[in-house]
């Protein structure tokens, strides 16, 4: 079984991709988790991020893996778990270097795909239904009003003891939309066939509610 889900920032997919997965007793996939991993490993590295050909032999020699510990998927690196290390804003600023390179997204892509041989996944990211599993039968595009996913952001970051304005964070929510939508390659768009929803007025637990219940219905 894959469950693959799209969806801008602030669309809720990552936390309900998480408890849906464990809802289905299937492996939860961050493939922006996957890219943030990688771009660590080739700042790690002290490699030149211009240089594509270099970065493009690391993702080959690059094992990306994900491990349950508790109640939190961690991203393991060549077996090491950087599950924190990879949330740093030094990586932040720099995965779009990677992320945007044609050849490197075939082979996290690949990656991706091998990961779900003969195991059920909950797979989530900006082009998981476009491109990584296009046939995927259980395809959603999670969204929510502007205001809402800003309103969203606020609170994760707050939760982290992080203060930034509303106008600040609406602000880099749009440019990021605006990059989304407009990448050369991994563009966010709602693919074909999949199931559009708007979380804005739903609680995480009728999110997940609703999509347990499609996913049902097409078991029948």
């Amino acid at each position: 079984m894959i469950v693959a889900i799209d969806g801008p920032a602030g669309s809720g997919k990552s936390t309900i991709a998480k408890i849906l997965a464990e809802r289905l007793g299937a492996l939860y996939i961050d493939t922006g988790a996957m890219y943030r991993a990688l771009t660590y490993k080739v700042l790690t590295s002290d490699i030149d991020l211009q240089d594509k050909e270099k970065i493009y032999e690391i993702a080959r020699n690059t094992k990306l893996d994900f491990v349950k510990k508790g109640s939190t998927y961690h991203i393991l690196l060549d077996g090491k778990d950087v599950n924190e290390e990879i949330r740093k804003p030094e990586v932040s600023a720099k995965v779009f270097y990677v992320a945007d390179y044609p050849k490197i997204r075939e082979i996290m892509v690949f990656l991706q795909r091998k990961l779900s041989t003969n195991e059920s996944v909950v797979i989530e990211g900006r082009d998981t239904t476009t491109v990584v599993f296009p046939e995927a039968k259980y395809k959603f595009f999670l969204d929510a009003e502007f205001s809402e996913r800003v309103r969203r952001r606020q609170s994760d970051l707050l939760n982290k003891g992080i203060k930034i304005s509303w106008r600040e964070l609406s602000q880099s929510l749009a440019e990021r939309d605006r990059k989304d939508k407009t990448r050369p390659v991994g563009a966010l768009k709602q693919a074909p066939g999949a199931i559009y929803i708007d979380t804005t007025k739903l609680s995480i637990e009728e999110v997940v509610n609703k999509l347990l219940e499609i996913i049902n219905k097409k078991d029948v």
